[in-house]
């Protein structure tokens, strides 16, 4: 487990936090953060995908505003932070960042150079960018917030794709929710699992909405996706 610096596409440098598997080869993945930085959640996840055999990297995406940002979701002045940093995004630089980071996991020498993406939160709705801008092999988006607004890019996917959408999400609504299944339900690419009576970031340990089952559930389809697709 380490840090690295990478290279953005228009200058500068932002840290990524790297995982690495028991066995290479593997599968690279870029594990997308929530609005809380790279904090100890997101380490954590990018150590369970390498125990699960991917080379995961998880970058920093509020480098431009500041860096090393790891704040928790315990305090109503850590939210505040955050939700101040997600405002503060250019989320269509964050992608060229992304981009930035699968380029540099495929290129290394511990990387099959097939990539994907997976993101939480934020990240999950990054990760739906990633399906319709980037070449990504497969994504991976756990409870994507505002994903009927991108509903105009879905003509773009073309490699698959599979949300986890909580049905009662906070920062959602049941009409924007199927919106985004009925917008996709056509779509060859998009697998689009809800799971019922599940509040947002479900799948966070320690969060407040945690489901354990719900979780595991989630993660067992994530692995075998990424053991399909990036095999």
């Amino acid at each position: 487990m380490s840090e690295v610096m990478i290279d953005a596409g228009d200058g500068g440098r932002f840290s990524a936090y790297v995982a690495k598997p028991k066995v290479t080869p593997a599968g690279g993945l870029v594990v997308i953060q929530e609005i809380f930085g790279v904090n100890a959640v997101m380490r954590e996840q990018c150590d369970w995908y390498a125990s699960q055999g991917f080379l995961a990297v998880c970058p920093d995406l509020f480098w431009r505003q500041q860096p090393g940002i790891q704040l928790t979701d315990k305090t109503e002045a850590e939210w505040n932070k955050a939700f101040a940093l997600m405002n503060g995004m250019d989320q269509d630089k964050a992608v060229e960042d992304l981009k930035a980071a699968l380029s540099w996991v495929r290129g290394q020498d511990g990387c099959t150079g097939k990539a994907g993406s997976v993101g939480y939160c934020l990240g999950g709705r990054l990760a739906f960018m990633m399906a319709t801008r980037s070449d990504a092999d497969a994504n991976v988006g756990y409870y994507g917030v505002g994903l009927e607004g991108l509903l105009g890019e879905a003509g773009n996917i073309g490699k698959p794709l599979l949300l986890h959408i909580a049905e009662n999400d906070k920062f959602s609504s049941p009409e924007k929710r199927d919106a985004v299944v009925a917008g996709l339900k056509d779509n060859k690419w998009v697998t689009a699992k809800v799971y019922p009576g599940m509040d947002h970031a479900f799948a966070r340990p320690g969060g407040e909405h945690y489901d354990q089952d719900a979780a595991d559930e989630a993660n067992r389809l994530t692995v075998e996706f990424f053991r399909t697709h990036l095999a």
